[in-house]
């Protein structure tokens, strides 16, 4: 069975975007990508809303050819375009030359459905509202708290109002220079 992983950075107050979605607030650094590149190595699906999509299709695809292209940009960029990714959205269609497949009306049984496959981990970058939908559904078995040093008071929450407990183990920390402090959670059944 395959697991879902929720990768998410997230203020000191459980926002993921500011009131309108800013995230100038986020504290990234080069030992963060190596970090995160270890398990975006265990996926090989990405599933998106498709406000998320869109920022990562305007840049992943083409970030290794930049002249000033980083590691990382090589790294994600080779990834991203490997990789399937599912969006969630009511206005996308389908792409199958950019590996895109497009869910809407009963994405969650799709996804249930797809986690019953062979294959790696499905990774989900961002995309609060879509993570907030699987929490409600249980459907999260990995969940990675980029924690920034910032209280934003008001936001896109990362948890959805009147949840269920659900009941985590701490299997990692790890605090990078730009004071980000990354905690990775397994439900814990």
């Amino acid at each position: 069975m395959r697991r879902i992983v929720l990768s998410l950075h997230t203020s000191m107050d459980g926002y993921a975007g500011g009131v309108n979605g800013e995230m100038d607030w986020l504290k990234i650094d080069d030992t963060m990508f190596d970090y995160v590149n270890e398990f975006t190595e265990e996926a090989d699906t990405a599933l998106y809303g498709r406000v998320t999509y869109d920022m990562m299709q305007a840049y992943w695809p083409t970030a290794a050819d930049k002249p000033n292209a980083t590691l990382h940009d090589r790294q994600h960029s080779a990834w991203y375009k490997k990789v399937e990714k599912l969006v969630v959205s009511r206005t996308l269609t389908s792409a199958p030359d950019i590996k895109r497949t497009v869910l809407n009306n009963n994405w969650i049984d799709q996804i249930r459905k797809k986690k019953e496959e062979p294959g790696k981990n499905i990774i989900i970058f961002g995309s609060p509202s879509i993570g907030r939908e699987l929490m409600q559904h249980n459907l999260i078995d990995d969940y990675w708290f980029f924690v920034n040093p910032m209280i934003l008071g008001d936001g896109i929450n990362i948890f959805p109002k009147g949840i269920s407990s659900i009941p985590l183990k701490l299997n990692d920390s790890k605090r990078f220079p730009c004071g980000v402090e990354a905690l990775h959670f397994t439900v814990h059944h």
